[in-house]
């Protein structure tokens, strides 16, 4: 059982500094631009490029193709696309339900979405966990390509969402809006001396 003074006092754990340095500080703003921008320009190009195409946004069918594809399960000694069971039971609902008509358009939606707000530097943290997901689904849907990269990237911008979009609208959004945990000044709180 802890003491009393254990529970007054818990174990602290500080950040390395070159974390706290690299995440934190705005000094390092500029490093966090390249890749929202990097990431940005991937995702906004992504997205247009599909816009046109009918496939993706009026029936969907590049997108029911994509999933028809990555549910396929080959003659032995081939391996799968997909390596998890209950992903490949989510796809193959997803397919039987008809569900790409609709899915297609949002995966479009979503793309030029994040691509946009990583561009202006606006909800950047929020912007990067969507298109992580995003490339997390299409990794888990066998489909390596950029995406272990792209999501790799994501990750640190959600990392560094203090700084990441402090070059862009973040820097006034953010102290205006807050978090959840700590409302801004549009929210009733006091401007920081």
């Amino acid at each position: 059982m802890a003491t009393q003074s254990q529970v007054k006092n818990p174990v602290r754990f500080s950040d390395p500094p070159i974390a706290n340095t690299l995440l934190n500080s705005t000094r390092w703003s500029w490093l966090w631009l390249v890749a929202r921008l990097y990431l940005g320009y991937t995702w906004l190009s992504s997205g247009l490029g599909k816009i046109s195409n009918p496939a993706w946004v009026q029936n969907g069918e590049a997108l029911k193709g994509f999933w028809e594809r990555a549910v396929l399960i080959p003659e032995a000694p081939a391996r799968p696309a997909i390596s998890f069971d209950w992903y490949r039971i989510f796809l193959q609902t997803m397919l039987d339900s008809g569900s790409y008509t609709w899915f297609a358009k949002l995966v479009v939606a979503g793309e030029v979405l994040i691509g946009i707000a990583l561009i202006l530097g606006i909800f950047t943290g929020i912007a990067a966990f969507f298109g992580g997901f995003l490339n997390w689904n299409f990794m888990m849907a066998g489909t390596a390509s950029t995406n272990p990269v792209l999501f790799t990237i994501s990750i640190l911008l959600i990392l560094a969402w203090k700084t990441a979009g402090w070059i862009g609208l973040d820097r006034w959004i953010l102290p205006a809006l807050g978090t959840p945990w700590q409302p801004g000044r549009l929210f009733g709180r006091e401007k920081d001396s």
